[in-house]
């Protein structure tokens, strides 16, 4: 095998600027190290924000976890260290000021989340594109990149005013790309693209945001033993609050989507107990492989010392347990509420596969149609880099994948690459 294969991508030049950029501002005394501390960084937005609200204090216990594995696992460079100081403090004053919005508009937790349409699968199994196929449908409501970005409007936003979170999110994006261009190939978005809530999950320091983005396994291990539904509560009112800025109707169902919900289903469903769900399943494999590859591409910018085989084995680990948790947990969900999508059969004919969707959710797919045509043909004439990755470079091996995860392609009769092979011999 060709030795490119057998060795994950290094990360851009750009990052090594940032990061010795940061080291001598703060050799000069221009910087100062970020204090990665529970009560420095609270104080720290009370002040900046002249607010004293976080809301729920649910979200403390995980803050504080995530800052002691990001001091003692993560192995945070320099600009590494300065991006964690920046996110979390955005993440604490957006809390601020959402509590600010609630009190000012008591009308903003009365809106109603009916119904909603909640696509659940492993990380990398056809997710997104089903979710933005679904969000060309004007019947559903979505969140926008720049949403999960900055869910929270600032204290001066207007109804028709331009919105400069999009502005930001567009910033946040051109320093993805030179920090490293393959993380948007891999997930290729936009401020206005349909996005997924994982931002909104991070507004609680919940979940696998941070897993992907930084060596965090003690926090992440953690996070697998506690119940979510206090994430899922703050979840639903950041959409509510969402949902009342864009100035859409709360009669329409969210359309959402994480891989999250594959830990969390049993959270989801007491928070979201009229959910329907639509569940994508694809070739363990590029699942494990692809995901392995997402992770080491975002965790290499913020981190000098990250190990390709531990992130393989990392994320194997999690993609069975995300995978026992969806199976034991689908038990409690009436037939009639749930569809299973094959990733193949999306690839193969997406417009059938669409059809069982629209008829699972009793809707006339014929309105759809346009947009999602639409949809399909910008993307398939999007010019843009293949995502390429491998299990070997992760130290890993098909045989490796299947033999954990074979009762899960069996359960669902997944179309795998060995399967095919045996089929054609």
């Amino acid at each position: 095998m060709p030795e490119d294969i057998l060795t994950p991508p290094r990360r851009t030049r750009f990052v090594d600027l940032v990061s010795n950029g940061v080291k001598l501002a703060r050799h000069a005394g221009l910087m100062q190290a970020p204090q990665l501390e529970v009560e420095p960084l609270l104080a720290e937005a009370r002040a900046d924000t002249g607010l004293k609200d976080f809301g729920d204090p649910w979200f403390m216990e995980p803050f504080a976890r995530l800052l002691q594995s990001l001091r003692e696992e993560a192995q945070l460079n320099e600009g590494g260290q300065w991006a964690a100081h920046a996110q979390i403090r955005k993440v604490l004053h957006d809390r601020l000021w959402a509590e600010q919005w609630f009190d000012r508009h008591p009308e903003i937790l009365a809106r109603p989340l009916p119904h909603p349409v909640i696509v659940v699968g492993p990380m990398r199994s056809g997710t997104t594109r089903m979710h933005r196929l679904l969000a060309a449908d004007h019947r559903f409501t979505h969140l926008r990149s720049f949403e999960t970005i900055s869910p929270v409007p600032y204290p001066d936003f207007r109804h028709g005013a331009r919105d400069p979170r999009i502005d930001l999110a567009s910033r946040i994006m051109h320093v993805a790309r030179l920090a490293n261009p393959r993380t948007l190939t891999i997930h290729p978005t936009g401020p206005m693209q349909p996005e997924e809530e994982l931002g909104l999950f991070v507004r609680s320091f919940w979940g696998m945001k941070h897993d992907a983005q930084w060596w965090v396994p003690s926090y992440s291990a953690w996070c697998e033993t506690q119940d979510a539904d206090g994430a899922y509560r703050y979840t639903a009112k950041l959409l509510r609050l969402v949902g009342w800025s864009q100035q859409t109707s709360s009669l329409k169902p969210w359309l959402l989507k994480t891989p999250q919900h594959m830990f969390d289903l049993p959270a989801l469903l007491r928070v979201f107990p009229d959910a329907r769900v639509i569940f994508t399943h694809r070739d363990p494999c590029q699942v494990v492989g692809s995901a392995a590859s997402l992770a080491w591409n975002q965790t290499i910018i913020y981190s000098d010392h990250v190990d390709p085989q531990r992130v393989g084995e990392e994320w194997l680990r999690k993609t069975r347990l995300q995978i026992e948790r969806m199976m034991a947990a689908r038990r409690a969900i009436p037939d009639e509420r749930m569809i299973d999508i094959q990733f193949e059969d999306m690839e193969r004919d997406w417009c059938g596969s669409m059809e069982r969707v629209y008829q699972f959710l009793d809707l006339d797919m014929g309105p759809a149609m346009p947009a999602m045509e639409k949809y399909q043909e910008r993307t398939s004439s999007l010019k843009r880099k293949v995502h390429q990755y491998s299990l070997e470079e992760f130290g890993l091996s098909p045989e490796r994948v299947l033999g954990e995860l074979g009762e899960y392609v069996r359960t669902f009769d997944i179309a795998t690459q060995q399967r095919r092979h045996a089929a054609n011999r």
